[in-house]
């Protein structure tokens, strides 16, 4: 599981920044542009091919891709195919394409899914679309409170509950009635996570905290859901719009919380905490994998169009300056402002994989221990 689980991290990885990176180079080329080299993988390289005035090469790094367009630096040149000397549309359209691109890709994915079946919460009485399949219904884990019994015997979210005490659990209700008769005694819960069915002896708090429940769970009817493969595309786009939104609220809360000098830092995940989801989807099975990678590419496209040097978003802000003083920017000052700004999010990066391993310690202690 652990091998599976570096290879699909890697996969995902490379697929998102692959997309992102096609994004620019299709639309750097159709714009007459001379990209230099467009890579999958990062250096050193492996082999290339030259076709035309690009080389095609795969690299020994095999987490994403990258594309050189000649004057993407913002250095002088008199070649007219050069990204300095081409319209503000193109290069901005240019600089856009690859965000762009991971929206495509979220939307790409999430309609395969809705063709094939994507878990969702679903309600006895809402009504949904005549075309809908709802299929494989269960009791499932939407969220699992820190310091609960649940979490203790590590349950976590999206695991489904089947029985109590060998009794079948056919609604919410019935679980709320099952868990409050047992509070305070030792009860069997029987749960499902992806295929793999297991038991836990949980004891059901007799005084739980408020709003937090004897388990320290929150249930809900979950099922899978699927459309015709011809309504799926546009089920998807609709979804995939209510994806970006979604995350954009969390974004703009995180940023709240940070503006009022709360600590942000349990809502952040660096490349650890990406790859634990990635078991953790993994093991749920592979439409919670889809949609994981879904949410992952959103997460990318909005993050790059922040508007920080060393992002997109950031070499956009620059471009919209030009073209508000009606000249270039000082290469130099681009330069050192995209440098300051890696430089960051670099030690962003390292603060954020510290926070990681820190909140993984024991998982990573476990690990050794099985590899050593």
């Amino acid at each position: 599981m652990i091998l599976l689980t570096i290879l699909i991290f890697i996969l995902i990885l490379g697929l998102l920044v692959f997309v992102h990176e096609l994004g620019h180079f299709i639309m750097a080329k159709r714009s007459g542009m001379r990209v230099e080299e467009f890579g999958f993988g990062f250096p050193p390289r492996m082999f290339g091919i030259r076709k035309g005035e690009t080389i095609y090469s795969i690299n020994w790094i095999p987490l994403g891709g990258f594309v050189k367009i000649s004057g993407e630096d913002g250095e002088a040149t008199d070649d007219p195919q050069s990204f300095v000397n081409k319209p503000f549309l193109q290069k901005f359209s240019v600089l856009v394409a690859g965000v762009s691109m991971n929206v495509v890709l979220a939307w790409v994915l999430v309609s395969i899914g809705l063709a094939i079946g994507l878990p969702a919460i679903v309600d006895e009485f809402e009504q949904l679309p005549k075309s809908a399949q709802v299929r494989n219904v269960q009791i499932g884990l939407v969220a699992v409170s820190p310091d609960s019994p649940a979490a203790a015997a590590g349950i976590k979210p999206g695991d489904s509950i089947l029985a109590v005490n060998g009794e079948p659990i056919d609604s919410i209700e019935e679980l709320i009635v099952l868990t409050k008769q047992n509070a305070g005694k030792e009860t069997v819960y029987e749960f499902k996570r992806g295929s793999e069915s297991f038991s836990k002896t949980l004891t059901p708090r007799v005084n739980p905290p408020e709003g937090k429940g004897p388990l320290g769970i929150a249930p809900s009817q979950i099922a899978e859901i699927s459309y015709p493969w011809y309504e799926a595309p546009f089920r998807g786009l609709v979804g995939t719009i209510n994806l970006v939104w979604g995350t954009l609220s969390v974004f703009g809360q995180i940023i709240g919380q940070w503006l009022s000098g709360q600590s942000v830092s349990g809502a952040l995940a660096g490349p650890v905490g990406i790859a634990v989801l990635t078991r953790d989807a993994t093991r749920l099975g592979f439409n919670y994998l889809m949609q994981f990678t879904a949410l992952l590419s959103v997460n990318l496209a909005i993050i790059n169009a922040v508007p920080f040097p060393a992002l997109d978003g950031g070499r956009i802000l620059f471009l919209f300056i030009e073209k508000i003083r009606g000249r270039k920017m000082p290469i130099k000052a681009e330069q050192v402002a995209n440098t300051v700004g890696f430089s960051l999010l670099l030690l962003l990066m390292v603060f954020v994989t510290v926070k990681d391993v820190s909140r993984y310690s024991e998982g990573f202690k476990n690990l050794f221990e099985r590899i050593f």
